[in-house]
């Protein structure tokens, strides 16, 4: 469970947590002897993969919390453990960050740490539905909100009407379906009305110019009339990778590309014989 903390550490001279946008957390249950700082350290590698700048922990032993951060939680050391639910040999990670950055990166932590505890049982089947998927998501680079899935989601009707409001409230009606953890396909419902989708393209920055020019052929389709529509795509090959047991998809494809981007049965690529490059109309340059 990924728990926020964001609140609880508002007031903390810790200004690592007190200013972050978001602290998450997620506790190992009876690990703490079981994780040396050096142990630790490689988490904190793995932390970074995924965009953190580092990975604070605290273990909570004979009733008391120590660790590296221990000293700037002391205030709230006995809030911290009944919000946590703290017993004797728990390891709690930290991440303080954005809330998407925090997520991912604990989402990540927590995976591997199940594999190298053996929490998995292997023998089950666990399916879950994931939704009200964020519409926007807020690009740095740009400095402005993009489509999370794509500008043609139909958003939800409780949250249609922040479009010209606050876009991180809007929601999609969007939907992945999920196998021990591993996302087996997504899909979505399409936006089928003219005017709802101009609104969508004007919230993405778009001028009415700039939509026609670049989206006219839809908008003017609109006008006769869009069914409701929409779908689901599921990874066959990712679904018969789990049910074989393998954790490598290369395991269950027919034609696995190496490393080299090759496919070492058929010896693709390969050379393309003159007849077939005039068939094409094609010519191959020599760049020696």
């Amino acid at each position: 469970l990924l728990q926020d903390l964001t609140d609880t550490v508002k007031g903390i001279d810790f200004k690592v947590f007190a200013q972050a946008p978001a602290v998450k957390a997620i506790v190992v249950k009876d690990a703490a002897d079981k994780y040396s700082r050096k142990a630790i350290d490689k988490l904190t590698d793995v932390a970074k993969q995924y965009g953190a700048k580092g990975l604070a922990w605290v273990k909570y032993l004979d009733g008391e919390v120590s660790g590296p951060v221990a000293k700037f939680l002391t205030e709230i050391a006995n809030q911290l453990t009944e919000r946590l639910q703290l017993v004797d040999n728990d390891l709690v990670l930290f991440v303080a960050d954005t809330l998407e950055v925090a997520n991912t990166t604990l989402g990540a932590l927590r995976t591997r740490l199940a594999k190298e505890l053996d929490l998995i049982d292997q023998s089950q089947f666990n399916f879950l539905w994931v939704v009200d998927w964020p519409m926007f998501e807020w690009s740095e680079e740009e400095g402005r909100y993009m489509s999370a899935h794509h500008p043609f989601t139909l958003p939800t009707q409780e949250t249609a009407d922040q479009l010209e409001g606050d876009l991180s409230k809007v929601r999609a009606v969007a939907y992945d379906i999920v196998l021990n953890g591993y996302e087996l396909g997504g899909g979505s419902l399409r936006i089928n009305h003219k005017d709802l989708q101009e609104r969508m393209l004007k919230a993405l920055g778009f001028s009415q110019e700039s939509a026609n020019q670049q989206f006219g052929f839809l908008l003017e389709a609109m006008d006769y009339g869009f069914p409701p529509h929409g779908g689901l795509a599921i990874g066959l090959d990712r679904f018969v990778m789990i049910l074989a047991g393998q954790d490598n998809i290369r395991e269950v494809i027919a034609f696995p590309k190496n490393n080299k981007a090759s496919d070492p049965m058929t010896q693709a690529p390969s050379l393309v014989a003159e007849k077939q490059l005039e068939e094409l109309a094609l010519q191959v340059q020599d760049h020696d």
